[in-house]
C-alpha cells in the first residue's frame, strides 16, 4: 500500500461518500487508488464548483466535504470555495496535489507554497511529508473541520510522498466521540433572570442554532416565553415562518420593521449567532443594548457585541434549563410583535404583481408557491439574494442557503448538485443572477452527466444590479456595470438541458412546476426590473426604507 492509497482508506474510515475535484498530473496517485473505493470521485469542469460542491455538501450534512484539486492553478481555482465554506462555517477538507519534496527548494514549474498560500482561508492545514503520519493528518483535519465553528482545512501531498510505500501495520485512527458541552449553571440562572426582567426582549437567532440542531428547543422556549424572534440570512427555518412570533429575516436594510424592533428592545437574545452573518453595528452601533449570549462557543470580541452574559454549551439544553427558570407570567406583549401584521402585508402585497419584467418580490413569491416545506432553494450572490433574504421563508433549516459569510457570486449551480446527491428526492432549485450564472454555468454539464436534476432559475437584469444600487446611492448614476448576455434557453439544450424563457408574469408559475418535473436539468431565464425597488416604501407608508445592499463586506461583489 502507498500513501495515495492510505490516505483514501483513512477518508473511507471518516465516512466520506464523494469527493469533488479535478484530474491532474500530481494527483494521479490519488485518482488510482479511488478506482477500488467506495468514495465516489465527482469530475468537474472547474476547481472552483468543486469546491463550492463539497461546501454546501458539508453544511447540509455536518460532515466535512471534500474537493480535489493538482497543485499551482488548479489550487488557486479552489481557494475561493474553501474560503467560503471557512468564513460560512461549513466543514470542508481541501485536499491538494504538489511537487515532489525534490523540488521544493528552488523555484519549479506550477510550485506554490500551499500550505502558506491556503493558511489564511482554512482553520488548519499540514503537508503529508512522511507516509506514517497520514493517519494522523486526516484524523486531525476532520476533527478540526467539523468541531464548532466548523470550517475548512487543507491537507497538501507531493506526489513523491503520495507513491511511497506504507508499512503494513499503518492503520486509519479511530473517530473520538465528542462529549457534550453544557453551560454553568449561574450563567443559565442570569439569563433566566434577564429575560424575565425585559419588558421588550427580542430574539436573534444565527445558523449556529441550526448546526447545534436547536430547532425545537428554540420553538418551545420562545413559544412559553412569548418572544418574537427574527433570524440572520443564514438562521431561515430555525423557526417556521408561519409561527406567530416569527419575524423572519433581519439583514437586508439598514432601516426596516425589524429595525424598529431593535431601537426598542432592552434586551436581545443572540442565540447561535455570528457576527459575520450580520453585523453587530448594524443594530447595535452605540454598543447600548443588552445582550445575552446563547451559544456553543463564547462570543466574539467586537465593540457593538459585548454580552453581559455569555450562556456556553450545547444550545438546546440551554434553552430549556433557561425555561426552567423563567417565568414571565403577566408581563405584557414585546413591541417587536407589533410589526408582524405590516411584514406579512409586505409579502403578501405582490402576491398578485403582473408587472413585466418581474419584480423580484413577485418572481420569490411565486418560488414559494411551488417548492415544499422539505424542498432546497439555493441562492447565489447579487441583488436577488437581497430579496430572497427578505421575502423567502422556510418551515424548517437548511431549505434555504445563503452563503452571508464571504458571499462568493457563483455558488448556487455547484451548491445545487451537492444538495441533490445528499436529498435526491426533494426539489431543489439555484436561483442566481445572469451574472453568477456565469461564473460556473459549466458545472451544468457535472448536472447533466451525474443525472441530477433541478432547476436554475436566472434573474436576468443584464448587469451587476447590487453594485449598481451602490454606485446610484452613493454617485447618483451607474457606470461598468452592465453586460450583455448568450442565449440562455439555446445554451441549456445545446448542453442536454431544458431551457425557458418568461416572457410574460404569468408564465413564471406553471413554468416553474413544469421544470420541477423534469429528468434533467432545466434553465429558466426570468427577467427582473430591481430599478422599483432601489428606493422603495414600505406599504404602510410609515416608514421610508432605503435598501442597504452591502449589510456585510463579504456582499460588494
Amino acid at each position: 500500500m502507498n500513501t495515495a492509497e492510505l490516505l483514501i482508506q483513512c477518508l473511507e474510515n471518516e465516512g466520506v461518500e464523494y469527493i469533488f475535484g479535478l484530474p491532474g498530473e500530481e494527483n494521479l496517485h490519488i485518482l488510482e487508488a479511488l478506482k477500488n473505493s467506495s468514495i465516489q470521485f465527482v469530475t468537474c469542469r472547474h476547481e472552483q464548483g468543486a469546491a463550492f460542491m463539497a461546501d454546501v455538501y458539508g453544511r447540509l450534512t455536518g460532515q466535512a466535504g471534500v474537493c480535489l484539486s493538482t497543485l499551482g492553478p488548479g489550487a488557486t481555482n479552489l481557494m475561493t470555495g474553501v474560503a467560503d465554506a471557512n468564513l460560512d462555517g461549513a466543514p470542508l477538507v481541501a485536499i491538494t496535489g504538489q511537487v515532489g519534496t525534490d523540488r521544493m527548494h528552488n523555484e519549479s514549474h506550477q510550485y506554490l507554497d500551499l500550505v502558506a498560500m491556503f493558511s489564511p482561508v482554512t482553520k488548519w492545514g499540514k503537508q503529508i511529508v512522511r507516509p506514517d503520519i497520514t493517519a494522523e493528518i486526516v484524523r486531525k483535519a476532520f476533527k478540526v473541520a467539523q468541531a464548532e465553528k466548523p470550517g475548512a482545512v487543507h491537507i497538501d501531498l507531493p506526489e513523491n510522498v503520495a507513491a511511497m510505500e506504507v508499512a503494513a501495520t499503518t492503520q486509519p485512527l479511530r473517530k473520538n466521540i465528542r462529549d457534550t458541552v453544557y453551560a454553568s449553571f449561574k450563567s443559565l440562572e442570569q439569563a433566566a433572570i434577564a429575560i424575565a426582567q425585559a419588558k421588550n426582549p427580542i430574539v436573534l437567532v444565527g445558523n449556529g442554532a441550526i448546526r447545534d440542531h436547536a430547532s425545537a428547543a428554540l420553538t418551545d422556549f420562545a413559544t412559553q416565553l412569548h418572544l418574537p424572534v427574527v433570524n440572520t440570512f443564514m438562521g431561515k427555518g430555525v423557526l417556521p415562518y408561519t409561527h406567530p412570533l416569527a419575524l423572519w429575516s433581519v439583514g437586508l436594510q439598514q432601516r426596516d420593521y425589524i429595525s424598529c424592533g431593535f431601537d426598542q428592545t432592552d434586551l436581545v437574545i443572540a442565540i447561535g449567532y455570528d457576527l459575520i452573518e450580520y453585523s453587530p453595528k448594524k443594530w447595535n452601533a452605540a454598543g447600548e443594548i443588552p445582550i445575552l449570549h446563547i451559544s456553543t462557543t463564547p462570543a466574539e470580541v467586537d465593540s457593538s457585541y459585548s454580552p453581559f452574559v455569555e450562556v456556553v454549551g450545547d444550545i438546546s439544553d440551554s434553552l430549556q434549563e433557561i425555561l426552567k427558570r423563567c417565568d414571565r407570567t403577566g408581563k405584557p406583549a414585546p413591541y417587536a410583535l407589533s410589526l408582524r401584521p405590516e411584514i406579512l402585508a409586505d409579502y403578501e402585497h405582490y402576491a398578485q404583481d403582473d408587472g413585466f419584467p418581474l419584480r423580484p418580490q413577485k418572481i420569490i413569491y411565486d418560488l414559494r408557491q411551488v417548492l415544499g416545506d422539505e424542498d432546497i432553494l439555493i441562492s447565489d450572490v447579487g441583488a436577488h439574494k437581497m430579496w430572497i433574504a427578505r421575502h423567502y421563508h422556510c418551515m424548517t433549516p437548511n431549505t434555504c442557503l445563503i452563503s452571508n459569510g464571504f458571499a462568493a457570486m457563483g455558488i448556487a449551480i455547484p451548491g445545487a448538485i451537492a444538495a441533490k446527491l445528499v436529498y435526491p428526492d426533494r426539489h431543489i432549485i439555484a436561483a442566481t443572477g445572469d451574472g453568477g450564472f456565469m461564473m460556473n454555468m459549466q458545472e451544468l454539464e457535472t448536472a447533466v452527466r451525474l443525472k441530477t436534476p433541478f432547476v436554475t432559475l436566472i434573474f436576468n437584469d443584464g448587469g451587476y444590479g447590487l453594485i449598481e444600487w451602490k454606485q446610484l446611492q452613493h454617485f447618483g448614476s451607474a457606470s461598468n456595470v452592465h453586460f450583455g448576455n448568450p442565449d440562455f434557453v439555446r445554451l441549456a439544450e445545446s448542453m442536454g438541458l431544458k431551457g425557458y424563457r418568461i416572457s410574460t408574469c404569468a408564465e413564471l408559475l406553471p413554468t416553474l412546476k413544469e421544470a420541477l418535473a423534469q429528468t434533467v436539468p432545466a434553465v429558466i431565464d426570468c427577467p427582473v426590473d430591481y430599478r422599483e425597488n432601489m428606493l422603495f416604501s414600505q406599504r404602510s407608508g410609515a416608514l421610508a426604507c432605503q435598501i442597504d445592499p452591502n449589510p456585510n463586506p463579504g456582499n460588494s461583489r
